[in-house]
């Protein structure tokens, strides 16, 4: 059993009078299924012994995380941390199956804790099978938190997720409090997308909220620039994407979609002629895909624009080319990729979201030399050179409205409306 003092240092973690959510208390129907079979199978091969109660410093982590996990997605949270104080008051005053019975509920607690945290965004896209989600089995949960040397430590650990979401999380719980429970809903939808980071490693993650890129090693941010992202218009924002950059192409050809073939390159063909082609090196290709150039002459501009001839057209490298000198794709199904551009006066712009969906970089050489360890220099004039990274580089694209300055959250635009969907869900 605890002895007294530890059980009236537990009890000091008090339940603020003003969290952030207050659902009842949860009742034995809340606890069956998977996890409990889990935690039940988890007692039995310890001999019942006590995982988070053999000394204070877990058990007070542990409650201190659930009183403000409502921000990390699990509701419950604060319920159960009163439900765990109480029964630790009845341990304390002499009761050996309340002190069971906590630390039993702090187990469940953990497993459905550390669940929430590993529950994907709404909206997210893992578009590649490197940067799936991993989620740990209920046994697995409570089988590295038992392993761990300081499980105090472990929780720590595990509740910070990655710097960012740390960060905000913090900043989010203080304005909480000093506003009664009230916290904005771009919060906690940020926070839900935030919480999709990794810890550690190395990666790129753009927030199309702020329209800029960071290149992230080993939780800290290495550098970071500003991006142009989609336009507002649902058929042009750019998506909540988890994927990975296998490689880069250095003197890229632009390969122009087939909305802006449409909507811009025919009708400029038809207000200026063909030789609006030709001053911007545009060639036009047949649509079956076997490369064979066409005689722009011969086509038909005014069924393309109207959507009833289809071509390709293709924008030759240099100095006016749209992808710039770099063009960083990755597997996704929008067909969004990174590159350079020539337009660099457009980053001056606070509005920035000014694309088609696809990601223009302040400054394509940098992220190349960062994920290349070189110089994105080619031998030759060649086009489309597809220079492969020395390892594969995760990329996330997320949208994060809520952010932290000076230690006070601020807001960006919700030009998407990602916010007021998830609120709706809530």
């Amino acid at each position: 059993m605890l002895a007294g003092a530890a059980c009236a240092a537990l009890m000091g973690v008090a339940l603020p009078a003003n969290a952030v959510t207050s659902p009842e208390l949860p009742t034995a129907a809340n606890y069956n299924g998977v996890a409990d079979r889990a935690v039940d199978a988890f007692y039995a091969s310890r001999a019942e012994a006590p995982l988070w109660l053999k000394n204070d410093a877990a058990a007070r982590e542990l409650i201190g995380v659930l009183q403000r996990a409502s921000l990390d997605g699990f509701a419950s949270g604060p319920a159960i941390a009163a439900q765990a104080q109480a029964l630790l008051a009845r341990a304390n005053a002499g009761d050996t199956g309340a002190r069971d019975a906590a630390d039993r509920l702090l187990s469940s607690a953990w497993v459905r804790y550390v669940e929430a945290l590993q529950t994907p965004p709404a909206g997210m896209v893992y578009a590649d099978q490197w940067v799936m989600p991993r989620r740990s089995s209920p046994a697995a949960i409570l089988a590295q938190a038992a392993a761990a040397s300081s499980l105090a430590a472990h929780v720590r650990s595990v509740s910070d997720v990655n710097p960012l979401y740390s960060q905000l999380r913090e900043a989010a719980w203080v304005t909480a409090q000093a506003n009664g429970g009230q916290l904005d809903p771009r919060v906690l939808a940020s926070l839900d997308r935030a919480r999709d980071i990794p810890p550690q490693g190395r990666y790129v993650m753009i927030d199309t909220a702020g329209a800029r890129l960071y290149m992230i090693e080993d939780g800290r941010i290495a550098d970071s620039m500003k991006v142009i992202v989609g336009k507002s218009d649902p058929s042009t924002q750019t998506p909540m994407i988890a994927s990975t950059i296998y490689y880069a192409t250095l003197n890229p050809y632009w390969h122009v979609s087939g909305e802006i073939l449409r909507s811009t390159i025919a009708r400029n063909v038809l207000d200026q002629g063909l030789g609006y082609l030709k001053s911007r090196g545009y060639q036009v290709l047949a649509a079956d895909g076997s490369g064979e150039l066409l005689n722009p002459a011969k086509v038909d501009w005014r069924a393309v624009a109207a959507g009833r001839e289809t071509v390709r057209v293709r924008q030759l490298p240099g100095p006016a080319n749209s992808m710039g000198q770099i063009k960083i794709p990755f597997p996704n199904g929008s067909d969004i990729y990174l590159h350079d551009t020539p337009n660099k006066d457009l980053f001056a712009q606070d509005d920035r979201m000014l694309s088609h969906g696809c990601i223009r970089l302040q400054d394509a050489e940098r992220l190349g030399r960062w994920l290349m360890g070189r110089e994105p220099q080619t031998a030759s004039r060649e086009p489309e050179q597809n220079v492969l990274l020395p390892a594969p580089v995760p990329i996330y694209v997320t949208y994060l409205t809520a952010q932290v300055n000076g230690g006070q959250i601020s807001f960006v635009d919700d030009i998407y409306g990602r916010d007021t969907q998830v609120a709706a869900l809530r």
